[in-house]
């Protein structure tokens, strides 16, 4: 049974005033980059070329396509899955079931897409709606957020996170009092994790690639890079879509208003920023260069897949011929801590991967400019914050075996640095 924070344990996120500062900061960080993407200066730092006026966010027919995007995806959600999974154990011993079909959405998704071009839908003015859109999923993960926590209010005590129940409405809100609030099958954290937001994104970049070839005859091989190395991403997101269900997001953090926002918004809109720069700012790249920022990636994805993978294997089958042979440490739940193979370089091997594909998809955008840096420099403090939430949810679960697992594994994320 969850039981109330306020009872002593610390709140994260800076309590409910930092909750209620980044309800604030995120959406005004996300209009932010999208005005200052199309500016000429493009100043990450710099004030905003304008400040949109109430028609230029307010748009009901943005506000439709938003939901007709999301009932197509929610549609796609519902058709049968190749595989059905089933989630974590919960404090009442059930376990959720979840459908794995997200690839299955993003092929459909391209192939509804591209019947829809052919047919003479206007996909490269995409761009030009950006900021009514974003408009429109901002005002969506409000009331979405709202609604979430008034169902959690007659949610039972075993149905809540252990998180976001402090009792400060804030807070809750911000954090998402519900584990996994769903209506029948329909699961709203699991469908919001990788499927509109994901697939907006890298719909999102082809329009931008779309809209450069109307403007300058052919797309660059800057915007075929940053294409190419997102599309993977979430392609590779969606095809290993099971994973999720183990994630910190997935077993721990209710559903509120940092993960809806997150998901709807900030993915598509700020995750697409080195294709939105690209557009309006095109950057010269050489073959040599292109080579070198595709072997980049090839490193970071490497080592994301890789110890991705391992673990995923190894928390579905210990006696796995490819993980049998790694070293483990045993702990008082029975579970065991891998402290070999990728595990064994860093605590956090996928995050180094993670942050090395980050570097590899803003090199296309050259040095000159900040902006396109954003999504590294996010991701960074992003990912340190997230170890050390991590960090000290291991310790509470492992105790002594934590400890000697950070003994044996001493470097975080980056060995020898972090």
């Amino acid at each position: 049974m969850a039981s109330p924070q306020g009872s002593g344990a610390p709140l994260e996120f800076g309590g409910p005033l930092g909750a209620a500062a980044l309800m604030l900061l995120l959406p005004a960080t996300m209009f932010h980059l999208l005005l200052v993407a199309r500016s000429g200066p493009a100043r990450l730092l710099g004030p905003p070329p304008y400040l949109p006026g109430p028609e230029a966010l307010w748009s009901p027919q943005m506000l439709l396509l938003w939901f007709t995007w999301l009932g197509l995806q929610a549609a796609l959600y519902l058709l049968p899955a190749r595989k059905v999974a089933e989630g974590q154990e919960l404090k009442d011993k059930s376990r959720l079931r979840y459908p794995i079909n997200g690839f299955q959405a993003l092929v459909l998704t391209a192939l509804l897409v591209g019947l829809a071009v052919s047919a003479g839908l206007p996909l490269g003015a995409l761009p030009e709606m950006l900021l009514p859109l974003a408009f429109a999923a901002t005002l969506t993960a409000f009331i979405f957020s709202l609604l979430l926590y008034l169902k959690a209010l007659v949610a039972p005590a075993s149905a809540l996170a252990p998180g976001g129940n402090s009792g400060n409405p804030i807070y809750d809100f911000f954090l998402g009092r519900e584990l996994n609030p769903r209506i029948w099958s329909f699961d709203f954290k699991y469908f919001c994790e990788l499927r509109p937001g994901l697939i907006g994104w890298v719909l999102i970049n082809l329009a931008l690639l779309m809209q450069e070839a109307e403007l300058r005859g052919s797309p660059s091989l800057a915007m075929w890079l940053v294409n190419g190395f997102q599309l993977l991403y979430v392609g590779d997101a969606l095809w290993h879509e099971e994973a999720v269900l183990t994630t910190m997001d997935i077993t721990h953090d209710g559903f509120g208003f940092m993960l809806a926002f997150g998901d709807l918004a900030w993915v598509p809109f700020t995750y697409s920023l080195q294709a939105q720069f690209l557009l309006h700012h095109p950057q010269p790249l050489g073959l040599p260069m292109a080579s070198v920022i595709c072997l980049i990636n090839a490193v970071g994805y490497y080592i994301f897949r890789g110890a991705n993978s391992q673990k995923n294997t190894f928390r579905k089958n210990p006696s796995d011929p490819r993980v049998a042979g790694l070293e483990t440490i045993p702990t008082a739940t029975g579970r065991q801590l891998l402290v070999s193979g990728w595990w064994g370089v860093v605590r956090h091997p996928n995050y180094l991967g993670d942050l090395i594909m980050a570097l590899a998809w803003s090199l296309p955008c050259g040095v000159s400019h900040l902006l396109p840096y954003f999504y590294l420099l996010y991701f960074t403090s992003l990912l340190v914050h997230r170890e050390a939430r991590d960090e000290q949810q291991c310790l509470r679960k492992y105790g002594l075996a934590w400890h000697e697992y950070c003994r044996r594994v001493p470097y975080r994320i980056l060995p020898y640095v972090y």
